[in-house]
């Protein structure tokens, strides 16, 4: 759905669909960052148990135990050997929220600290680790479970104009601050 509806004239919109295996998300998620060297990334995955569309802070290192579409799970239980705990994304996703919010769609958008400790969360690690935070993850709920997959693909247009919004802010202050 935001295939189709796209985001501003200035942004390239590359969709890419990841599958549910923890192997694949090691060699893709890298082979993305360094064929595209984007801005940012978004990963976007469905959750069972999601009644919002949620905006998650940071993606967790350990705790991988449950086994992917191949019945594999990683020995290590963990995304990259030796890296940190927790990495949180370098976009501010209560100011997403609040400015989101804001606008009166008709989406609930909340905010969580925990991915789950499955293929969602590991492939946020994974994106985030890869790009030094610049990455970010949205849950949204199953399709019709309430939302439609128009107000799902507006509620993600506009949480990634703002994202964009809050990083070009963000550089701009660190290259004022760099200049002076």
């Amino acid at each position: 759905e935001l295939e189709k509806l796209g985001l501003r004239d200035d942004v390239d919109l590359y969709v890419y669909e990841v599958p549910v295996e923890y192997q694949t998300v090691q060699r893709l998620i890298p082979a993305l960052w360094k064929k595209h060297s984007p801005q940012l990334v978004v990963h976007v995955g469905v959750s069972g148990m999601a009644t919002t569309v949620t905006l998650e802070k940071c993606g967790h290192n350990v705790g991988y135990k449950g086994l992917d579409n191949c019945r594999f799970c990683p020995g290590s239980q963990c995304c990259v050997e030796g890296g940190p705990e927790c990495i949180d994304s370098i976009i501010d996703m209560d100011a997403v929220c609040r400015r989101v919010s804001a606008l009166g769609l008709d989406v609930t958008v909340t905010i969580s600290k925990d991915a789950g400790r499955y293929l969602c969360d590991f492939t946020y690690y994974t994106s985030l680790y890869q790009s030094r935070g610049r990455s970010a993850f949205v849950h949204v709920p199953p399709l019709g479970k309430p939302y439609s997959a128009e107000q799902l693909g507006r509620a993600l247009q506009a949480i990634i104009e703002e994202m964009l919004d809050l990083l070009e802010h963000s550089e701009d202050k660190i290259n004022c601050q760099h200049e002076h």
